[in-house]
């Protein structure tokens, strides 16, 4: 039985006993406390602790699941995934386990013939919680299992929670006996690869606190009312009705890793290290893929940066396979595509998108495999050389930080090389560079409050009503002040404050678009607002200052909005949409929005693309939209829902989530988007749009800046004074200056390559001098010299091999030549065969004279590399060069 067909039955017989059907949230968590969906109750967690009231009784759905403390240990075994699925039902006050437990044996016990699943009776157990005789009764009294094929287990087994402070409650699992040759007899407490458990039936009673692992948290209290979350795990289900060993052959994943056997000429089953690698790439494929579909884009922070540990880890396994140079992630993706979309339909409508940026995640760090390979093979050679069974975390920082190699990659390839990494040191310098950003993101969105302080403030005040499309003054009551982060019933003159409104037309930043700023009024108070965030959905956060009186909770407000800034605010946007529309006409519909910001008379557009996009696309683009401009479109918005904004082809933006209801914003039948913004009436109110250029901001996004409007026409109108004073200064007509500037700019070029000759000649002019004035230390020729300021060091190692090969064959020879080409002392060693036959080393010699210098270096035997930041130190440089070189000799 196919996996999809398992998610088909699994549904089909929940909507038949009254449960609605709910597609699967994206993987992209809305809770806070989440990076991602780590289980499949996720979704309704606020129907469970009774915050948001169910619209529904009971509810089945499959939901798509992601799992990040096991990345590690992916491909090791064959019990270990990323990404899974998890078939539930739910029910939200409406039945408990009295039906729970019957309809997880139906559904399981119902033969195949009949839309069941058609497990033997007899090879099904049962566990329990330790206490809960109800649900042991249950399963003996009204299922009627043996008593001996139910099981009591403790809090380590059979009570559930997300691992955060939520929802949790006593759980009754399921269990299939695989048989004697899959381990040993006893049940799940006994052997539990022999006894797979296929279900997990949650009753979900109570609210946990604070706390580590599985037992080591409190009990807050009962939730509102006894729910159900059953969850069943498609993969290993498949795996056991497909009568596979493992979730890697079930059909979905098997196709993935079959495909990259194919490519890299491999066989699965055949040698235990090419088994791990074929894993890691089936199941990093499939959930790089679903993380990509769900807006997920490759960085080097929070879900980003797992995509990209993913993705890289696939890529460096396939090189492990013996894949090399050779591009394989396009037809896996495709694989993957394939093997899934009939379970998700949307990924095959995404697919360029996703392609796109799998395709640059694999060039880019293709690129950082050479490079980051080179110099980690350079560290762990330093390292055992020294002895030491631990590469240290400035090393691992630098692989990180400079050359973009991942820290999991380090610790992989350090352990493959039988040594350690400084994790502490690596972490204490990342946490360095980390904590200013961190805190400044924190605090842009929640300010100095505690996120349960604002949380209680919604729960209490109620979702804020948004009043910008239509109105930018309202009347409001003031429901919540905070200064300091701390809840307050008033603030006076001077206080910077946070004020929450029941109503209110500024408009929170989010989209993209920044916020609105004005001016909060009540009676003798005036609040000078210039910042407005939602730091959760529904709350909205105006921070401001008391510029006179004072503002008191529960008083009257007036809230106005400046509108000169929310008009230039809103050209940026619709400019925005345009500019989208105009790159898929241009490029496809893998031209992908993956963010913008639109400010006031200016706006920048990311959008996935394989590579940099030409100027004539960017100026064809522009003419596109101000022609658009010219036709003075109508701006119309309006709500529908989304599966029918779907079929209306509205895009929407990968990485936003979209409730049931969606608002549509279209500029006549140009451009139609799913979009919560502001907007002009109509497309000629832009006045004109100037793109200014595009660049790359990580692999696979690019970055176009444009202005609108005034802001437009001023850069324009400099333009052209520009363009006037150049023609007046170089006497030729404005279509003629690219050929006459293309012209100084050739004769410029050719003028500094003839000086750069000279420049060479001058410096290798002195070659034979240095030669000559030698200094005889143990019968080997010694030269060290300092060059003129300003040589380059392609002409200090020039001058170096120069001087070396002025000396005889049989002539042992040391030449240091040290100089200052820009700010910053450079020093070159090289040494001859003879010199080598001493025992001296160009690479240590130039490690000798760069630790004089306060910096580093080293290279080859023959010939070196280094430097420092203290060209003062330069004399000392060469004196140490020389005490190192008697040394060695003696």
């Amino acid at each position: 039985m196919e996996s999809a067909e398992i998610a088909r039955r699994f549904l089909r017989f929940f909507e038949e006993r009254g449960h609605t059907i709910v597609p699967s949230a994206s993987l992209v968590a809305e809770d806070p406390t989440l990076l991602l969906v780590n289980a499949g109750m996720v979704p309704f967690k606020p129907y469970f602790l009774g915050q948001k009231k169910p619209p529904y009784p009971r509810a089945a759905s499959a939901q798509k699941v992601m799992r990040t403390l096991d990345i590690d240990e992916v491909g090791k075994t064959t019990r270990h995934a990323s990404f899974f699925q998890m078939l539930g039902n739910f029910s939200f006050g409406d039945y408990f386990k009295d039906q729970a437990i019957p309809y997880a044996w139906e559904l399981l016990t119902k033969p195949e013939s009949e839309g069941g699943f058609g497990f033997p009776e007899d090879r099904l157990w049962a566990t329990v919680y330790l206490d809960d005789d109800e649900a042991f009764g249950i399963w003996h009294d009204k299922v009627g299992v043996p008593a001996e094929r139910i099981q009591r287990r403790g809090m380590a087994d059979n009570f559930w929670s997300m691992g955060v402070p939520g929802p949790c409650g006593p759980c009754t699992e399921i269990y299939y006996d695989r048989g004697p040759e899959y381990g040993a007899e006893g049940g799940p407490v006994a052997d539990e690869t022999r006894y797979l458990e296929v279900w997990n039936n949650v009753f979900m009673q109570f609210e946990r606190g604070a706390g580590g692992g599985k037992e080591g948290f409190p009990i807050l209290g009962d939730l509102p009312a006894k729910s159900v979350d059953t969850g069943m795990g498609l993969e290993r289900m498949a795996a056991i009705l497909q009568g596979v060993d493992n979730i890697y052959e079930i059909d979905t994943t098997y196709k993935i890793l079959d495909k990259a056997a194919e490519l890299t000429r491999s066989r699965y089953g055949r040698d235990a290290r090419a088994d791990v690698s074929l894993r890691v790439v089936a199941d990093h494929l499939r959930a790089g893929v679903m993380l990509v579909g769900d807006g997920v884009l490759p960085s080097n922070e929070g879900r980003g940066y797992v995509l990209r540990r993913m993705l890289r880890r696939a890529i460096r396994n396939l090189r492990l396979l013996g894949a090399g140079e050779e591009r394989y992630m396009h037809e896996l993706a495709a694989t993957t595509i394939a093997a899934m979309g009939d379970q998700y339909p949307e990924l095959k409508s995404d697919a360029a998108h996703i392609h796109t940026v799998i395709d640059a995640e694999e060039t880019s760090f293709l690129g950082t495999l050479r490079t980051g390979t080179a110099i980690f093979d350079a560290a762990v050679e330093e390292t055992k050389r020294k002895g030491a069974p631990v590469l240290a975390g400035g090393q691992a920082f630098q692989l990180h930080d400079t050359y973009g190699f991942p820290i999991d990659l380090t610790l992989e390839m350090a352990a493959e090389q039988g040594l350690r990494v400084d994790e502490d040191g690596f972490r204490r310098l990342m946490n360095e560079q980390r904590d200013r950003a961190k805190a400044d993101s924190a605090a842009k969105k929640t300010g100095n409050a505690d996120v349960s302080v604002l949380g209680a403030m919604l729960d209490r005040a109620g979702r804020v009503e948004f009043l910008g499309y239509d109105h930018t003054l309202a009347e409001a009551t003031v429901v919540g002040l905070l200064v300091d982060g701390a809840s307050v019933p008033a603030a006076g003159a001077g206080t910077t404050v946070e004020v929450v409104l029941d109503r209110t037309p500024f408009y929170a930043e989010g989209g993209g678009q920044l916020c609105d700023q004005g001016t909060i009024r009540a009676g003798g108070a005036l609040v000078e607002i210039v910042d407005v965030q939602s730091p959760f959905a529904g709350l909205v956060v105006h921070r401001g200052k008391v510029a006179q009186g004072e503002i008191r909770v529960g008083e009257a407000v007036q809230a106005e909005i400046d509108v000169e800034r929310r008009r230039a605010i809103s050209r940026s946007h619709t400019a925005t949409h345009l500019v989208h529309r105009g790159f898929r006409n241009a490029l496809g519909e893998s031209a992908a929005q993956a963010g913008s910001e639109n400010s006031p008379g200016r706006f920048r557009f990311d959008f996935t693309a394989s590579g940099a996009v030409p100027v004539s696309v960017l100026r064809d683009v522009e003419e596109e939209v101000n022609a658009v401009l010219v036709n003075d479109l109508k701006v119309h918005a309006y709500h529908t829902s989304l599966s029918e904004a779907r079929s209306m082809g509205a895009l929407a933006l990968f990485g936003e989530k979209y409730g049931d209801e969606v608002r549509i914003v279209e500029v006549g039948d140009y451009s139609r988007e799913l979009c919560g913004g502001t907007h002009v009436a109509s497309s000629g109110q832009l006045g004109v749009v100037k793109v200014l250029g595009e660049s790359s901001i990580g692999a696979g996004v690019r970055r176009v800046e444009a202005l609108v409007g005034v802001d437009a026409f001023r850069f324009l109108a400099r333009e052209s004074v520009l363009v006037a004073q150049l023609s007046e200064q170089l006497k030729v007509r404005r279509e003629e200056l690219p050929e006459r500037v293309e012209g100084i700019v050739s004769r410029l070029r050719a003028a500094e390559r003839e000086l750069e000759k000279l420049r060479s000649a001058r410096v290798l002019e002195v070659a034979g001098e240095l030669a000559s004035s030698a200094r005889d230390i143990d019968g080997v020729s010694v030269v060290t010299h300092r060059a003129p300021d300003g040589t380059s060091p392609d002409d200090l190692r020039k001058l170096a091999l120069d001087v070396r090969g002025r000396f005889p064959g049989d002539r042992a020879a040391m030449i240091l030549i040290a100089g200052v080409p820009a700010d910053r002392p450079v020093v070159v060693a090289a040494v001859n065969d003879a010199g080598r036959g001493r025992g001296l080393k160009a690479g240590r010699l130039v490690g000798v004279a760069a630790k004089a210098l306060g910096g580093g270096g080293g290279g080859k035997d023959d010939v070196a590399q280094g430097g420092g930041v203290r060209a003062e130190a330069i004399g000392d440089a060469l004196g140490a060069v020389e005490h190192a070189v008697r040394e060695t000799l003696s």
